[in-house]
């Protein structure tokens, strides 16, 4: 499997909790590296702009709000297979159906406030990943 880099967010419910040290804890287990961070309170126009693939699904706009309620961590992970590493570090996004261990079952507390993000394709990784950081804040 090759190197790649994954777009992850730590959301407002597990900032607002404090969980950030806890849920990067799980990605470095896992062989991920973090290896750029940043903690941004975003906008809703922002959180609006990122999550525009979604706008005509009938949670937008609670999403929108939900991601510009408290602040955010943005972080680039790196390793072997990280989209696929991280997606399934993360757990299922519904966290009643995330396996033990995993991210969303241990901190999420619902389906919308579920704790993190995580990219889904190496296409989808690289457009995420710009949105949030220039070239010279990823120091791998």
């Amino acid at each position: 499997m090759a190197t790649e880099r994954t777009l992850s967010i730590i959301k407002p419910d597990a900032t607002r909790r404090n969980l950030t040290g806890k849920i990067n804890a799980k990605f470095e287990e896992a062989g991920l590296r973090i290896i750029a961070q940043k903690r941004i309170q975003l906008t809703k126009a922002q959180a609006g702009e990122f999550y525009a693939v979604h706008k005509e699904r009938p949670f937008y706009d609670e999403l929108c709000e939900f991601m510009a309620s408290a602040p955010v961590v943005v972080q680039v992970l790196e390793g072997e297979g990280a989209i696929a590493k991280n997606r399934e570090v993360m757990g299922a996004t519904n966290p009643a159906d995330a396996a033990p261990g995993t991210i969303r079952a241990e901190f999420a507390e619902s389906v919308g406030e579920n704790s993190v993000h995580g990219s889904d394709a190496p296409e989808t990784a690289a457009e995420e990943i710009s949105f949030y950081f220039s070239g010279l804040e990823i120091v791998g």
